[in-house]
């Protein structure tokens, strides 16, 4: 057990306290799925790991306990969060009330540079032909609209609510829509950035993370008819 190396030389890098810098490295990995639900967090492991006590980790595994991505239990310590589908529909709920208040903050102060910059971001999901790797590029391209809001409080929020949601639908969405419809949608949201079409650009936004609601929905739908345990716990 154990986050990998990306989030090892995250830990180890110059972002602030001991805790912060092991908060952030577990948040990673449990993100990305490096670190899958029901795993047990030891400390004495972490500690070794990152180079660091005990009560950094101690600390940072309290703070994610706050932020829904540890649970800890009695007897048997840190372990990594687990959610049912109806968890992850709300916080896509949530994540459509954050997004979209960010985005329409956001689009009076783009930039071209900002706009750029999604457009390559793009332009590289187009050529990835891997899967695994589509949710790093939506996440980037997001992150990269809602960055011009300057707001940080409000855009360490969704990074956190978009890691906890991302982990349960990265693999179920990607394999149930593909990513010909999402780009759809991606290009046509930085087109109304683009022409300052505010209102129109939240309504997209808005259809475009609600369809992540349907594909669960249909998800949990077809796994109650079929025999073995649900795609999403």
């Amino acid at each position: 057990m154990g986050p990998g190396t990306a989030a090892s030389n995250r830990a180890a890098g110059t972002h602030g306290s001991a805790p912060d810098a092991v908060r952030e490295a577990l948040r990673a990995a449990i993100s990305s799925g490096e670190l899958a639900p029901g795993i047990q967090l030891r400390q004495d492991e972490l500690a070794e790991r990152f180079g660091t006590s005990r009560i950094p980790v101690r600390e940072a595994l309290r703070q994610l306990e706050a932020e829904g991505f540890v649970t800890i239990l009695p007897n048997r310590g840190a372990v990594v969060s687990d959610l049912s589908i109806d968890e992850v529909i709300e916080l896509l709920e949530i994540r459509i009330a954050l997004e979209c208040h960010a985005l329409r903050l956001a689009i009076p102060a783009m930039g071209e540079i900002d706009l750029d910059e999604a457009s390559k971001i793009l332009r590289a999901y187009d050529a990835e032909p891997d899967p695994a790797k589509w949710g790093a590029f939506n996440w980037t391209f997001h992150a990269t609209l809602y960055a011009p809001c300057n707001r940080p409080r409000l855009l360490a929020m969704i990074e956190a609510n978009y890691g906890h949601v991302s982990r349960f639908t990265r693999a179920l969405v990607s394999q149930a829509t593909g990513k010909e419809r999402p780009q759809r949608e991606h290009y046509r949201l930085l087109e109304l950035c683009r022409e300052g079409e505010v209102k129109k650009a939240v309504r997209l936004l808005r259809q475009h993370i609600e369809e992540t609601q349907k594909t669960l929905r249909s998800a949990q739908r077809q796994a109650e008819r079929e025999p073995g345990p649900p795609g999403v716990a």
